[in-house]
């Protein structure tokens, strides 16, 4: 993958900083009797800063830097490659970048997103903005209309299949090659028709 240029990862890491202490003062205080005010004080920034990274409260637990590295990896796959070879491609590739403090906060997300409800309904919206993005990608590479039936069945299944791969794997205390591999079963087990 690209390195992302300095002025890209001084963003990431406010982005990083902003939902570690999010994290530690849910912990600490609960989601709901945290502050975004709070939050941006234990990170070192002002409130607007916040808001810049992060337009509702929710988003700093929902929010992250992948999509743009999902379209970057799916797009540097060779021409021909079918679309769910190429996504599994990406996430092989997106996991190899991942620190083990990258997958402790997504694990720490996604337990939180799993146990507060608006976090729930927030994730939904970013879940169909997800499958919108996939949907252009496919669509691109297939030579169809991202509003197509299939190709939008196609991302939401692909979505679907994400959602339970790292739900399931949230629920235990495996490390980054878990996840990658429990992606990976989810989308070979799409791709072969999903057989009981």
């Amino acid at each position: 993958m690209n390195r992302p240029g300095l002025r890209e990862r001084k963003k990431i890491e406010t982005l990083h900083r902003l939902q570690e202490e999010a994290l530690r003062l849910f912990d600490e205080h609960g989601y709901d009797a945290t502050t975004i005010e709070q939050i941006a004080e234990a990170a070192g920034v002002s409130p607007s800063t916040f808001y810049r990274y992060f337009p509702v409260k929710e988003d700093v637990v929902v929010q992250d830097e992948y999509d743009p590295l999902i379209v970057n990896v799916f797009e540097s796959q060779q021409e021909g490659t079918a679309p769910l070879e190429a996504l599994r491609a990406v996430l092989t590739a997106l996991f190899r970048e991942f620190t083990d403090e990258d997958i402790e906060r997504v694990r720490r997300r996604v337990r939180l997103i799993f146990s507060v409800p608006a976090l729930r309904a927030r994730q939904v919206g970013q879940s169909a903005a997800t499958e919108r993005l996939l949907a252009r990608m496919v669509a691109e590479r297939t030579g169809r209309d991202a509003g197509d039936l299939e190709v939008r069945h196609f991302t939401a299944l692909v979505v679907a299949s994400w959602t339970v791969a790292i739900s399931a794997w949230a629920e235990t205390d495996g490390a980054k090659d878990d996840l990658a591999a429990t992606l990976d079963t989810c989308l070979a087990h799409l791709e072969a028709g999903a057989p009981l």
